[in-house]
């Protein structure tokens, strides 16, 4: 279902995307089988992620990304792939982190809902 967002929210996420590179659901997969320390992290919200979730996937909720992600990835030149919904949340906290100082940080585009498209593997 696609989600109607304001211009000022669009502008916001144009502007963090400008920062973190994107990839897509192949690129995702090919880089956590390429490099085994990849970490991809769901940063939707506590009931999507118990809906379902990308099976090789930690949780950590954009409303608390900042806060938790350096005992979660202690390692700041970890390569990092998020994910959200649809590419949009995703955008934003892989900017905030990034000015966090993590240096190897991505978007996956298209989201949860690329991944299922996808056939991808899922968890619950």
């Amino acid at each position: 279902m696609a989600v109607q967002h304001s211009a000022a929210f669009v502008a916001l996420v144009d502007d963090a995307k400008s920062r973190v590179k994107e990839v897509t659901v192949a690129e995702t997969l090919a880089r956590l089988a390429a490099n085994p320390k990849a970490v991809l992290v769901d940063v939707r919200e506590d009931s999507e992620w118990q809906a379902g979730h990308a099976a090789a996937a930690k949780h950590l909720g954009k409303g608390i990304i900042e806060r938790d992600v350096e005992g979660a990835v202690p390692d700041h030149a970890a390569e990092i792939i998020l994910y959200c919904g649809g590419g949009f949340r995703s955008a934003l906290a892989g900017d905030a982190i990034q000015k966090m100082g993590y240096s190897n940080v991505r978007s996956m585009a298209g989201g949860w809902r690329a991944w299922n498209a996808a056939g991808a593997p899922t968890s619950r």
